[in-house]
């Protein structure tokens, strides 16, 4: 019996023990995001690093693309963690408290609301491991970047950098400069096609823009031709040479550097034999080692390429949230004001990934830079995003990327609607309207009837300004309705 006691006791100490171990080596949430904050910057620099140089390397530039999105998953469970402490203190405020009732950031990606700061440290000390692996992982590429030119001089601010260059495009811009520099071996006669497809504003004119402007394209090619439009069926020889605008041309004295590249931007599907005729022409106006690249929303345009085709997506949650994050902060610190920074990672994610919405809702948000309205904004995104949703069964920035009805109305006058016309661009030469969507749908504009209204003038190449039509109606109530029922 004293040995049962005794087998018993020593179990009970034992257990006792290894609990009271675990418990005091248990790391604190703030020492994992000390950590990770550390080697977030450590990523950075390699990152920017990597950014300024001109990488030929395919497999540097999976690998530096791998760890650019671990950094983005690292810095949006930094953020989730810094700023949900202010899930407290927002509640003391009512119209804080209101905007942010309905759905808490940090419940969010994974994380139960019952035991969210147990899975959001074992998601943090995960990102930690992750990250600190993949730089160990690049310590040789990390000299070999020394060997690559540079490309221009670093900004001395991430939010220029933003503002001014093409976000998230890295690896996207490094194939197509590869597809167009290679030249094919033993003079091959094919006319090479590089297929870019994916949905409407994702960056398909942007990156295509973006690449042609580089010194090496540019000295590659004597002539760079933008043909724009959908409708390619009576596409001769000569109408091509009418119709194509040129982006760049220089005088050419090495008859091997006399070769074209021809940018085709379809707003449509093209049937395959007007395809076939268009490509015949060209082939017979341009040299050797010429070649295209079509853009396209469908991927129907994949069989007209002659290479593997390029499909551009969405940046993912974690990439989007960093770069509104730049743009609404710019080079001030979110942590100095974590409260805003709360409220705008719920507005990025109502966004849907769409870099127009990002650059004026984030325009908004600097130009206001108040607490209350910041939730207003937020509150009215939210019912605009469910009415529509609840109404025509998608996201509303899916329809009106297709030209389908969607309900607005105006946050500082909610009795008076606004119906959106098509959407459509105009390139930096066109002139533009005065007024813009965030005076309509924010402000307190006086506007009437039918208008234009200027939605994002964008600041890379192309410099594509993105115009709407739309007309302010009263409100119908359903009086109004009932009477015009009975006539």
């Amino acid at each position: 019996m004293d040995t049962i006691i005794s087998v018993v006791l020593g179990e009970v100490i034992t257990r006792s023990i290894k609990f009271f171990i675990s418990k005091s080596s248990k790391p604190k949430v703030s020492d994992v995001e000390d950590r990770l904050q550390r080697v977030l910057l450590r990523a950075q620099v390699i990152i920017d690093e990597a950014t300024g140089r001109h990488i030929t390397n395919q497999a540097m530039l999976q690998q530096l693309g791998m760890l650019r999105d671990a950094m983005y998953q690292g810095n949006y469970l930094f953020d989730i963690s810094r700023y949900q402490s202010q899930d407290v203190e927002d509640t003391k405020d009512p119209v804080v408290s209101y905007s942010l009732s309905l759905c808490s950031v940090s419940s969010r990606r994974g994380i139960s609301p019952s035991n969210r700061k147990t899975e959001l440290l074992e998601q943090l000390q995960h990102a930690v491991d992750n990250l600190s692996s993949m730089i160990l992982d690049v310590k040789e590429l990390v000299g070999f970047l020394m060997s690559y030119p540079r490309l221009y001089r670093q900004p001395y601010s991430v939010h220029l950098l933003l503002s001014n260059c093409m976000f998230g495009r890295q690896m996207e811009s490094h194939l197509v400069i590869s597809f167009l520099l290679n030249t094919e071996p033993h003079g091959s006669e094919e006319l090479e096609v590089l297929p870019i497809f994916g949905p409407c504003h994702v960056g398909k004119s942007t990156l295509v823009s973006h690449v042609c402007k580089d010194e090496r394209v540019r000295d590659h090619f004597s002539e760079i031709l933008l043909l724009s439009g959908h409708d390619f069926t009576n596409y001769d020889l000569l109408t091509l040479r009418k119709r194509c605008a040129v982006e760049h041309q220089k005088n050419v004295l090495n008859t091997n550097k006399d070769r074209r590249l021809l940018v085709v931007e379809l707003d449509g599907d093209v049937h395959e034999d007007a395809w076939n005729k268009l490509f015949s022409s060209y082939k017979q106006w341009v040299p050797r080692h010429s070649k295209i690249i079509v853009t396209s929303r469908s991927g129907e345009v994949i069989k007209f390429g002659t290479t593997p085709p390029l499909h551009l997506k969405y940046l993912s949650h974690e990439a989007y949230w960093y770069f509104f994050k730049t743009l609404t902060f710019g080079c001030m610190d979110p942590k100095m004001q974590p409260r805003f920074a709360h409220v705008a990672m719920e507005i990025a994610r109502l966004l849907s990934g769409s870099f127009i919405c990002a650059n004026y809702t984030a325009s908004l948000l600097r130009n206001n830079f108040d607490i209350h309205f910041w939730c207003k904004v937020l509150t009215f995104l939210r019912q605009f995003i469910h009415e529509n949703s609840s109404k025509f069964g998608r996201h509303p920035y899916d329809l009106i990327s297709q030209n389908k009805p969607v309900r607005f109305w105006r946050m500082a006058i909610p009795s008076e609607d606004v119906v959106p016309y098509a959407p459509y661009q105009r390139s930096s030469h066109e002139e533009v309207p005065d007024i813009t969507i965030q005076d309509v749908l924010y402000g307190n504009s006086k506007l009437h009837g039918k208008f234009e209204v200027l939605s994002w003038r964008s600041q890379i190449p192309p410099y594509y300004s993105y115009v709407l039509s739309c007309e302010i109606r009263k409100k119908k109530t359903a009086g109004t309705k009932r009477k015009r029922s009975k006539n």
